[in-house]
């Protein structure tokens, strides 16, 4: 990989919030965790502070706000007053401001929106830009999981998010991967400023895992795993510098960060990615 060194993160989307695993996650020298307000039940932030508070200062953490409980289940919000809350709930319930707090799918609200879906993305960034400012965490950023319906909503009256986080990796599809590049230019984000997250697509025991060679994307070495072949991919698809990546075993984690000294040819991302494209315009809607 050419420019900054990749960074792995601790995601703890399907995590059971064990103590074993972050103190595992520090012996192998990953220092940063992601999280959600609405993880494990929406309780998250106070499991977190509960099993692992002393380890949390060695921790960078970031986490997300726009899902909120209610009986029943939850719902989507893209109203300022109650993200910026949630910001100061969620630095009260970790026990620390979050180093990072992203905006969380603001599609699943924006899909309604219609006309006014711009005016309700602009409120929902100035309010976390806002609860930045106000020292309630350090920076902010937008994680979506489906950034096309953002791309036409960029303009210079929504603020620039610090982090974008997008899905990455071999199973994202080509209108995900145009969104992402497009929202990228829009905001004019380095790719040190772009994470990806799921980049195994949910599992590594996914039947297409058996069916897939990743290692065709890297050079000199082909003596990687199958595994860690498809998440160094993943740092191409799209160009991010940062991965986010759940796990409940460190040895899962070491066996990743193995990968990291490999290099990915990037004429092969092309190709693949030309591939992908072609395949979607044949495709009917």
């Amino acid at each position: 990989m050419r420019g900054a060194d990749p960074r792995v993160v601790l995601g703890l989307h399907r995590s059971r919030h064990e103590r074993r695993l972050l103190t595992g996650a520090l012996d192998l020298g990953v220092t940063a965790l992601d999280t959600s307000t609405n993880y494990l039940g929406f309780r998250s932030h106070q499991v977190l502070a509960q099993t692992a508070g002393d380890l949390l200062p060695k921790f960078t953490v970031s986490t997300k706000v726009g899902y909120f409980p209610r009986p029943g289940g939850a719902e989507h919000s893209l109203d300022p007053v109650r993200l910026h809350a949630a910001v100061e709930q969620a630095a009260g319930d970790l026990g620390k401001e979050p180093d990072l707090v992203l905006l969380h799918n603001p599609e699943h609200s924006l899909r309604e929106a219609g006309p006014h879906g711009q005016e309700l993305l602009a409120e929902a960034c100035a309010a976390l830009d806002d609860a930045t400012g106000k020292g309630l965490c350090a920076a902010w950023g937008i994680a979506s999981w489906d950034p096309s319906s953002l791309v036409g909503l960029i303009d210079p009256t929504i603020p620039r998010p610090a982090t974008l986080m997008v899905r990455a990796g071999l199973l994202v599809g080509a209108r995900t991967l145009d969104a992402a590049d497009a929202l990228i230019k829009g905001w004019n984000l380095d790719p040190s400023e772009v994470w990806g997250m799921s980049p195994f697509g949910g599992s590594t025991s996914d039947p297409v895992w058996a069916k897939i060679d990743p290692r065709v994307f890297l050079g000199d070495s082909r003596q990687l795993s199958c595994v860690q072949a498809a998440f160094i991919a993943a740092y191409h698809l799209p160009r991010v510098c940062t991965v986010a990546v759940g796990t409940d075993e460190p040895a899962h984690l070491g066996e990743l960060l193995g990968a990291l000294v490999a290099d990915v040819e990037e004429r092969t991302v092309q190709e693949y990615r030309s591939l992908l494209r072609d395949r979607s315009r044949d495709q009917p809607a």
